[in-house]
C-alpha cells in the first residue's frame, strides 16, 4: 500500500475529497481527515458529522449526520496545530507520536504520524504547516493500483500546489514546522485563505 495525501485550503473540499476517496473504494478505515478548528468552526452544526465515537484517543465526538469516515469526526488538540477535527488513523497515530514525543521518544505530533507513513519529511513540514495555518488535510493509504485515482480525486478538488505553498512559506522565512509556535488566531486564518485566493488566476 502506498500514503496519498492533499493539502486543502477549504474544508469543504477535503470533506468531498475524503467521500469521493469512499464512493471509489477505498475503505474508510484507510482513510484520514486532520483540519484547523480554530475558532471552533467546524465542530458544531456546520460539520458533516454525525455523533458518534471518537477517532482515536482524545477525540469527542461532533454533530452533523453522513455515514463513512466523517460520523467519527471528533476534536483534538495537536502539539503546535492547535484545535482540530479530525478522524481516521492518522488522526490516532498523531495522537500516539504526540505523545511519545512529551515521553522523550518520538518525532511527534501530525509530522511523526506522516513521516511514519511514509511521507517525506520535508512535506510532512509543509503539511503540518498547512493545518497549522488553517487548512485540511487528507491521507489514504491505498492499493498501488488506485492510486492513480486516488491523485486525481485530491487534485479535482483543488488539492493544493504543495512545491508553490512551500515557495510561499519559505518567501516569509519559514523553514520548517514548529510544534512550539503559537496556532494560528482566525483572523490570521481567515487573511491566509484571502491572499490564496489572491493568486488565483
Amino acid at each position: 500500500m502506498r500514503t496519498v495525501t492533499g493539502l486543502f485550503d477549504d474544508f469543504d473540499d477535503a470533506r468531498a475529497a475524503v467521500a469521493d476517496l469512499e464512493t471509489a473504494g477505498i475503505s474508510s478505515d484507510d482513510i484520514s481527515i486532520v483540519a484547523s478548528n480554530t475558532g471552533d468552526r467546524y465542530s458544531t452544526d456546520s460539520s458533516d458529522a454525525a455523533e458518534g465515537a471518537g477517532a482515536g484517543a482524545g477525540l469527542g465526538a461532533v454533530g452533523g449526520g453522513v455515514v463513512g469516515l466523517l460520523t467519527g469526526l471528533g476534536v483534538m488538540a495537536i502539539p503546535g496545530l492547535g484545535p482540530v477535527v479530525a478522524a481516521g488513523w492518522l488522526a490516532s497515530t498523531a495522537v500516539g507520536a504526540a505523545a511519545g514525543a512529551m515521553a522523550g521518544g518520538a518525532a511527534g505530533g501530525l509530522i511523526g504520524a506522516l513521516t511514519d507513513s511514509g511521507v517525506e519529511e520535508e512535506e510532512a513540514h509543509v503539511y503540518a504547516e498547512g493545518v497549522r495555518r488553517g487548512g485540511a488535510l487528507v491521507t489514504a493509504r491505498v492499493d498501488d493500483s488506485l492510486v492513480p485515482r486516488a491523485e486525481e480525486i485530491l487534485k479535482q478538488r483543488n488539492r493544493v500546489d504543495l512545491g508553490a505553498r512551500r515557495s510561499i512559506y519559505a518567501q516569509e522565512g519559514w523553514t520548517r514546522f514548529n510544534e512550539n509556535a503559537d496556532p494560528y488566531t482566525l483572523d490570521q486564518i481567515q487573511r491566509e485563505r484571502e491572499r490564496y485566493r489572491s493568486m488565483m488566476p
